[in-house]
């Protein structure tokens, strides 16, 4: 009855692997294995416990059966240690037998339970405890693999090498006018407005370009005092009498262009041309035929757009890796696929305490008067030092946040965890500043797999070690 039993147990298990085995797309290897075991029997005159396909399908059968071609299914004695695993020698040590040389340190479990057993043993289901030897279980904290377990998994590596990271911070931003380049037009003295040019809010104006005529008594009364000084007998053969009066006209504001027709015509001016000082966009215009102005009334408001700023906020972590003169691309939303290339000029002392964002000043050109006050940007930030520094891959690193870690391999299968210091990352590298050589491979996929190995073989060691003591 028992060996009934023991029987449909082992029917069970090894249809289960079979299933697994044709689902995985390898049903080559159980036919191998089955083979292996079948002749086995034969040599020796074990009785078989059950039969399987001689393809090495999953199928079975507790008497001896055909295949529908006529092939008799192959006999699979009790106690046969098949192995479904691509790596497993052609055939399995048994649980006392010890290759030459090589001392059994422990047993552990055959299911990779945490469970390991100083003496050999048999597991719940009647498997045989795996024997660990000398070598195979080593106290530096490496991982072995096997060459199939390794291809299967997708192990790759790849040498840690010197590199040019490129470095690039993406911020948004916006368009703001350069201070320097923006001109207002105001009066000095109490004046009216007697005539304003057809220019309005948004012209474009040119320097010298005509804006107003103004009246001023204070203008006109130093005129007549510089025209007296000029045209007089006495003193107009001296210019130094009339340096006074002049200067008197240029504290009063008066264009450069009025004061020299004063000069020329030897007239008193009823009104004064003001003209624009430079060339750019009217922001603002104030002034209307009639009106009275008083001092430091302003009437226009001009700025230049061919140097502009672009104000972008850059997070508080990003900010150490900023410093003047790095070249920034700036793209306005407003014109899809179009760049425009600048420098920091200026990094702010100072953080917004909601947004955690530091303000830094890009200088931008802008020929074409394209990008306009107040245009939302998105800048990239070149933060490259341009040298090279010791790198891996960035998918070698595994972050737990307060430890970074990489395997390195060691050949023959073994990987070595190794602590790393790590410092900036980009174009897919990290840079490695203590812990990995130059030159020394370090696993860049299925890495994971291999932390989930060593933290097994790690509670195995812990177990075995308690067991021991």
């Amino acid at each position: 009855m028992n060996r009934v039993v023991v029987a449909s147990a082992a029917a069970a298990l090894i249809a289960a692997a079979g299933t697994a085995l044709v689902v995985a797309g390898s049903p080559r290897q159980p036919a191998r294995a089955v083979a292996m075991v079948a002749s086995a029997a034969a040599e020796d005159g074990r009785a078989p416990i059950y039969f399987q396909d001689p393809d090495g399908k999953p199928s079975y059968s507790l008497t001896p059966r055909k295949t529908l071609d006529g092939r008799d299914y192959l006999a699979v004695p009790a106690g046969a240690d098949v192995s479904f695993d691509e790596d497993a020698p052609e055939a399995m040590p048994s649980a006392s037998a010890s290759p030459a040389g090589r001392k059994i340190k422990y047993y552990r479990n055959p299911m990779g339970l945490p469970d390991t057993s100083p003496t050999p043993k048999k597991d719940s289901m009647g498997m045989d405890y795996i024997p660990v030897f000398d070598g195979d279980d080593t106290d530096d904290g490496s991982v072995k693999l096997s060459p199939g377990r390794i291809q299967r998994t997708g192990v790759k590596s790849e040498p840690a090498a010197r590199r040019v990271i490129r470095m690039t911070v993406r911020a948004p931003g916006t368009i703001q006018l350069d201070e320097r380049r923006v001109s207002v037009i105001s009066m000095r003295s109490e004046s009216f407005v007697l005539k304003v040019a057809n220019v309005t809010t948004g012209s474009h104006v040119v320097k010298g370009q005509p804006l107003m005529e103004v009246y001023s008594p204070a203008v006109s009364s130093a005129a007549a005092e510089y025209l007296a000084t000029i045209t007089s007998r006495t003193t107009s053969g001296d210019g130094s009498y009339g340096r006074g009066s002049r200067q008197r006209l240029m504290n009063l504001d008066v264009p450069e262009a009025a004061i020299a027709a004063i000069e020329k015509s030897r007239n008193v001016p009823t009104s004064i041309e003001w003209n624009s000082p430079r060339d750019g966009i009217v922001l603002e215009r104030s002034a209307i035929e009639g009106m009275r102005v008083q001092p430091g009334g302003v009437l226009f408001r001009i700025a230049d757009h061919s140097v502009i700023w672009a104000l972008i906020d850059v997070a508080e972590r990003d900010l150490g890796m900023i410093s003047k003169g790095q070249r920034a691309t700036v793209r306005a939303r407003s014109f899809p696929g179009r760049e425009f290339s600048g420098q920091v000029e200026v990094i702010y002392p100072e953080i917004n305490k909601e947004t955690r964002t530091a303000r830094i000043r890009v200088e931008l050109p802008n020929p074409d008067l394209a990008l306009l006050h107040d245009m939302y940007v998105d800048a990239e930030i070149d933060t490259g030092s341009g040298e090279p520094v010791l790198t891996v891959p960035e998918s070698a690193v595994m972050d737990t946040g307060s430890r970074q870690a990489v395997f390195v391999d060691k050949g023959q299968g073994r990987f070595e965890p190794r602590e790393v210091k790590l410092g900036h990352r980009g174009s897919g590298y990290a840079e490695v500043r203590h812990g990995v050589a130059d030159g020394e491979p370090v696993v860049v996929s299925a890495n994971f797999l291999i932390d989930a190995e060593s933290n097994l073989k790690a509670a195995l060691k812990g177990f075995s070690e308690g067991a021991r003591q």
